[in-house]
């Protein structure tokens, strides 16, 4: 009687079609060719290729780990905290596709499935520039060993005041260029620390007073139609590309280019970068969870388009939140797995309204332990701020909009703002930052003397107090 019983849901069981695998062609490639062939092709900053199935199938499993644990694709903002464009995030039926082929063997599947390839625009993706700067010399980059952190200055030869519309990066090598960030130098400075070849290391930033304008990664895009003329440039400007170069174990050259639309009229918005960020860290040796914390008012309205935040090796969780004047808050960005060799700007899909008066609140938390496998010294040793690669920093390039007319205004209130900072409690002179100017850093230094009352090296609440105050009243 039994067998009478289980005999019908076999027959059902072998009348039913096998759940089917995924397969390369039908369900594979399609996640490859949109998220990963940007960077996964020939010629390009990863390591191996994605763009066929002999390619990938050896790969499937390392693939499916990859995705899983999301080091892959390279997206380090935690998703719902703040809303980016052009977001590299696979979905969970995305990356539970990519397991389930892997697990079935790679199978390649019916080659009518496969859809045609990308095809990516070879040259300017943004359109032709109306002025291509170019690395003054070619770069030599070594086989193997550390990143390399180089600066390039590019003059711009302007003989008036211009607008920038639009900047667009070129790599030159795009198997050894990491990323990229330009600054803009209004001042010269970085042609002072430059050698013959129009270069200097510059680890962890420009080591100038420079504002940030624009940067590039793998995967970037820029805007075709971007309106012009949102950023104003003075005569005789420089810019300032700060490269990270990663070896690929041959000895490699690279000598890219930066392409620059610009304008005579200012256009409808004015731009430019706020600075978050503070110097003040001392990190013991075997601190697990040290916290940085900063904040910044806003003077003024603005919209807030972009933000890039910046650390080192240390650094394990990054957050930065908007504080309005009715006490609500918005998160900005969460970094919850910080990783320097993924660093990059995130553009908001739409400008992020920040009144004024409303607050910007960084806080930083950093992993000085054996156990951080980041950390670039064993046994740990105190880190403090500064450029080197075993130092630290807490930094934030936000990028804002606001109507032409109040740009220099703007400007001039948050370097006011920058300054109190510097001279906020428990300032020490060792707080006032190199790239200041060096009258700047007299008068600082000077003032600091004047209000250390008690001269134990360091400003007390009401000695910063009064100091501020003095320098509001002066300006």
């Amino acid at each position: 009687m039994k067998f009478l019983i289980v005999l019908p849901v076999i027959l059902l069981a072998a009348a039913l079609p096998a759940a089917q695998s995924p397969t390369y062609n039908k369900d594979v490639a399609p996640i490859l060719y949109e998220n990963c062939a940007i960077c996964h092709r020939p010629g390009e900053v990863a390591p191996f290729s994605l763009m066929t199935y002999a390619d990938t199938a050896k790969r499937a499993k390392l693939i499916a780990t990859v995705t899983e644990k999301r080091y892959m694709p390279p997206w380090k903002a935690e998703h719902g905290y703040g809303e980016f464009a052009n977001e590299r995030r696979l979905t969970d039926k995305q990356i539970s596709t990519l397991r389930a082929w892997a697990d079935a063997g790679a199978p390649e599947g019916n080659a009518a499935d496969k859809p045609k390839p990308p095809v990516f625009t070879e040259g300017w993706l943004g359109g032709k520039p109306d002025k291509v700067l170019t690395m003054p010399t070619k770069y030599s980059l070594a086989a193997d060993g550390p990143d390399q952190f180089q600066c390039f200055v590019l003059p711009m030869g302007l003989d008036r005041a211009a607008f920038i519309g639009g900047l667009e990066f070129r790599p030159d090598n795009r198997r050894v260029v990491h990323h990229a960030l330009v600054f803009l130098d209004t001042n010269n400075a970085a042609r002072r620390l430059a050698s013959a070849d129009g270069s200097y290391p510059c680890f962890g930033g420009p080591k100038i007073p420079a504002a940030l304008i624009g940067g590039w990664a793998p995967g970037s895009v820029p805007l075709a139609d971007a309106e012009p003329g949102l950023r104003p440039i003075p005569k005789g400007s420089d810019l300032v590309i700060q490269i990270h170069f990663h070896p690929s174990g041959k000895p490699e050259m690279d000598q890219s280019s930066l392409g620059i639309r610009l304008s005579d009229r200012p256009g409808t918005q004015g731009r430019m970068a706020v600075l978050l960020g503070t110097r003040r860290i001392d990190i013991a040796p075997n601190d697990p969870h040290y916290v940085v914390k900063s904040s910044l008012e806003l003077p003024r309205d603005v919209e807030l388009s972009a933000i890039a935040p910046h650390a080192h090796y240390l650094c394990k969780d990054m957050k930065i939140t908007a504080r309005f004047p009715d006490g609500t808050e918005k998160p900005l960005i969460w970094i919850k797995d910080w990783d320097f060799n993924w660093q990059g700007s995130y553009r908001y899909a739409k400008p992020v309204l920040l009144p004024k008066g409303t607050r910007l609140e960084l806080e930083y938390t950093y992993d000085n332990s054996d156990a951080n496998p980041r950390n670039p010294v064993h046994p740990p040793v105190r880190v403090r701020f500064g450029e080197q690669t075993t130092d630290e920093m807490a930094l934030a390039f936000l990028t804002v909009n606001m109507p032409p007319s109040q740009v220099e205004g703007f400007q001039q209130e948050m370097q006011s703002a920058y300054v109190e900072s510097i001279l906020a409690s428990g300032a020490t002179l060792e707080d006032i930052p190199p790239e200041l100017s060096e009258q700047q850093r007299q008068s600082l230094t000077l003032a600091f003397s004047l209000f250390d009352a008690n001269r134990d090296g360091k400003l007390d609440s009401a000695e910063s107090a009064a100091l501020i105050q003095l320098l509001r009243t002066r300006r």
